[in-house]
């Protein structure tokens, strides 16, 4: 396997451990009436068990690590390509159309995780993300878990588009205002910073995208399956995203598409903090950091 595969494997990893609590308010702050009073007592008993610090945690720190070393590695060699093709060194718009193309594919795999990872996180009494695939695959089969997937992949392009072209810039930005060689406490800090900055400027391109999807996503299906947290929809009939996106209007205005934000942006600075940290550590001591490119496939 190649560096920047297991660097974004491991990376993804930490990010999904180090995220989850936060995550899982976000998810319940997108879904309908899943927190129904936004006060500091309504955030608390989110976590009223050590479970709930994990819930849902399975199958994104599975997924999501294959996510990230597909990511990385689709970004990288597309970025390598494009650069190539167009004759062009550490374009911005290549580095673009690259962290597009890498986000459209994870979307193989990202579907399903999510899907999984959000019903985890809203199913009451709590079930675990295993028993939550292995419902969806009974009763739905493999269509199932890729339930959502048009939304899905249509804000992983977008997002990761955002996520590093944010990231290449912010470094551009902070390497032309250094006054003196670069030493390891920079670099320490302008990866943390820009990988930080990075993840909340890709959250907020694609917010209302990610709260369509999560309550696409989570509309029950099996009558008798688990129910889900605040989940009034009729299990017989499922929305799409267009219809989801009219509903969610209906109810709350252009604001429901923006409920969870603040929750979000804190969680992404400090996920992509240290996971570009981790990758970029990881890429170094494999030999493959930031000055050695790699050649086009």
């Amino acid at each position: 396997m190649s560096a920047d595969f297991w660097a974004g494997y491991i990376s993804g990893a930490v990010g999904i451990l180090i995220g989850n609590p936060l995550d899982l308010i976000k998810v319940r702050l997108q879904a309908r009436d899943a927190i129904p009073t936004q006060t500091a007592a309504s955030y608390a008993q989110q976590f009223q068990s050590k479970s709930a610090l994990v819930a849902g945690t399975a199958a994104p720190v599975l997924g999501y690590g294959a996510l990230n070393a597909l990511l990385f590695v689709s970004y990288n060699r597309s970025e390598a390509a494009i650069n190539a093709a167009m004759d062009t060194q550490n374009s911005l718009w290549a580095t673009w159309f690259a962290g597009a193309i890498g986000g459209l594919a994870t979307w193989v795999v990202s579907t399903p995780t999510e899907l999984i990872k959000c019903r985890a996180q809203l199913s009451s009494p709590p079930a675990s993300s295993w028993s939550i695939a292995k419902q969806v695959f009974k009763t739905e089969g493999v269509r199932g878990l890729y339930f959502g997937g048009v939304v899905t992949a249509l804000r992983d392009s977008i997002g990761y588009g955002f996520y590093f072209w944010s990231y290449e810039l912010s470094s551009k930005w902070i390497e032309s205002s250094r006054q003196s060689g670069s030493a390891f406490s920079q670099d320490a800090a302008k990866v943390l910073l820009c990988g930080g900055l990075a993840g909340v400027v890709t959250w907020v391109s694609v917010f209302p995208l990610d709260v369509i999807k999560t309550r696409v996503q989570t509309q029950a299906f099996d009558p008798a399956a688990t129910p889900l947290l605040g989940s009034s929809q009729s299990p017989q009939r499922r929305l799409g995203a267009i219809e989801t996106a009219r509903e969610a209007y209906r109810e709350g205005g252009a604001r429901v598409f923006f409920r969870g934000l603040t929750v979000c942006s804190v969680r992404a600075f400090i996920v992509n903090a240290v996971q570009w940290a981790v990758y970029e550590w990881i890429m170094l001591e494999l030999g493959q950091g930031r000055q050695k490119r790699l050649e086009p496939i």
